[in-house]
């Protein structure tokens, strides 16, 4: 059997091959790849990763510095662990999009490899890839959904409570996290219409405070016509703005990869609500 299209965690993946009593493979391709590009084998047990190449093509990574993944990337342990954007090439991969030049030279460079977006490690001594990341703003939840978090945060910002926000989503999970830089103004009068009572630094971190502006990123969500699994199932209040932490580009949008190293204690306090 084989699971494909979303990342599936290892519990799931040990509880399927115990229950079907056979090999499950993980794979892992694009349409424009015709599907299978990577597939892990059947006889390796190890899981967190998509396995090798298919047959039918070649692949590589490339260096993505804005991002800090370079083919010198170090594992834990000191290895040689090389990290990078993922590209495939082969038979397999399209030779261009219908009449859409322009489309094509974005994803299939003049060499024949087409890009995917993906991030990939290669893990030392297997030599087997794991997805990590996205380069574009792009991701899966663990159901398969596509999430725009730019668009997202446009919506979400429109919430009387928030000044400035940050979407999370982790591909092994179905929902999404946020960090919200709050509007102390408009909180405090929300808080002050529902009986809450207290110091703005003191309200956020309890469990009333975090409804107030989820009920306001509901609304938000509502207003904006936003689906349910793209709507936040629970928040940080970061008291510093986003600015002063230095996690805003020059046009003031979220750098996401040093907001992510800088807040992933909290994303994973979050996340361990919904174990």
């Amino acid at each position: 059997m084989v699971t494909a299209s979303a990342p599936i965690s290892p519990d799931v993946l040990t509880a399927l091959r115990i229950s079907f009593c056979a090999p499950i493979l993980e794979a892992y391709g694009q349409t424009e790849g015709t599907g299978g590009e990577f597939c892990t084998d059947m006889d390796d047990g190890s899981m967190g990763h998509v396995g090798g190449p298919t047959c039918c093509n070649e692949f590589k990574l490339i260096d993505v510095p804005e991002m800090k993944y370079t083919s010198k990337d170090l594992d834990e342990d000191g290895n040689l662990a090389p990290r990078g954007e993922i590209c495939v090439r082969g038979n397999n991969v399209i030779p261009g999009y219908y009449k859409n030049e322009e489309k094509t030279k974005e994803s299939i460079d003049e060499d024949g490899w087409l890009h995917s977006g993906d991030i990939g490690v290669i893990i030392p001594p297997r030599n087997c890839l794991r997805i990590v990341d996205r380069r574009k703003n792009i991701f899966k939840l663990s159901q398969g959904e596509y999430i725009a978090p730019d668009k997202l945060e446009q919506a979400f910002k429109l919430a009387r409570t928030v000044a400035d926000i940050f979407v999370y989503g982790d591909s092994l999970k179905s929902c999404l996290v946020a960090i919200v830089q709050g509007d102390k103004k408009e909180f405090m009068q929300i808080a002050a219409e529902k009986g809450l009572t207290g110091e703005y630094e003191d309200l956020i971190t309890t469990s009333e405070g975090k409804k107030v502006f989820l009920d306001d990123l509901n609304l938000a969500a509502t207003n904006g016509k936003l689906k349910g699994f793209e709507r936040i199932k629970d928040v940080y209040v970061e008291l510093e703005t986003f600015e002063s932490l230095s996690l805003l580009t020059t046009t003031s949008k979220v750098k996401r990869v040093e907001a992510k190293e800088h807040f992933m204690g909290k994303i994973d306090e979050m996340y361990a609500k919904f174990n």
